[in-house]
């Protein structure tokens, strides 16, 4: 069966105030396995970003500028996802801005939903772990998936995040290679079923050191302004934003 793990980031909480998609990341698996064939886009998206998003992407709209509109990259995403079965956390938030931006395509494009079927692996998770907290970072915390490089949310990062943590949500213990749901302090899953000596490097959205000072600086001066920030609440509390709770 082939999956396609899912996420997305968003100018801010609701399509329904005319919010837009700035970047979609997917990881292709078939039965189980990486293929090696992700798509990712940065999306231009004429409009400004919804106080408190930029801070959980630190994207800009300066950055986003020169990128692609959704309508120019809609026939490739739509040709990579036909067919498979969709898995994302919180897929209500993701499904929601996918199937806004097809609508504003215009006649001859179909719903989302027509050409896919839809995993949500926080539903999942909250069947496992009930009156647990279930974000993606929780979920790879208890998992044992290492995710020490996720300083910003980023589309892609998250979609390869969500794919370790849902096959270990999901697999016996002999395939993903370790002994208990809760693993001992330390331990690591490895990265989609691959020993971790034997996986190469995985592609990952980098942020430079001076743009993580840039971005606590700017956290900071929010912080004297406001009292708090939004990004201050992501490790507190379980998300319902931008990457759906990713």
């Amino acid at each position: 069966m082939r999956h396609i793990i899912l996420d997305t980031e968003t100018t801010g909480l609701e399509w329904k105030k005319g919010n837009r998609v700035v970047e979609i990341g997917c990881v292709e698996l078939v039965e189980r396995r990486p293929t090696g064939r992700t798509f990712h886009k940065y999306l231009n998206p004429d409009r400004e970003f919804e106080a408190g998003a930029q801070e959980v992407t630190g994207l800009t709209l300066e950055f986003l500028a020169d990128k692609p509109r959704f309508a120019e990259v809609a026939d490739e995403f739509l040709e990579f996802v036909d067919g498979a079965e969709l898995v994302i956390h919180n897929a209500a938030f993701d499904m929601g801005f996918l199937e806004y931006e097809i609508s504003r395509l215009g006649e001859g494009y179909r719903p989302l939903r027509e050409r896919v079927t839809v995993l949500d692996t926080l539903e999942l998770a909250r069947q496992r772990f009930p009156g647990q907290r279930n974000s993606l970072d929780a979920l790879c915390r208890r998992l044992g998936v290492d995710n020490s490089h996720r300083q910003l949310h980023g589309a892609l990062l998250d979609a390869q995040l969500l794919a370790e943590a849902w096959l270990a949500l999901t697999s016996g213990q002999g395939e993903i290679g370790f002994e208990s749901v809760e693993p001992a302090a330390g331990t690591r899953s490895s990265r989609f079923g691959v020993p971790a000596a034997a996986a190469g490097p995985r592609p990952r959205i980098v942020v430079q050191a001076e743009e993580l000072a840039q971005h606590a600086l700017h956290l900071e001066a929010i912080r004297r302004k406001a009292g708090h920030a939004v990004w201050d609440a992501a490790e507190a509390e379980e998300p319902v934003a931008m990457t759906a709770v990713g």
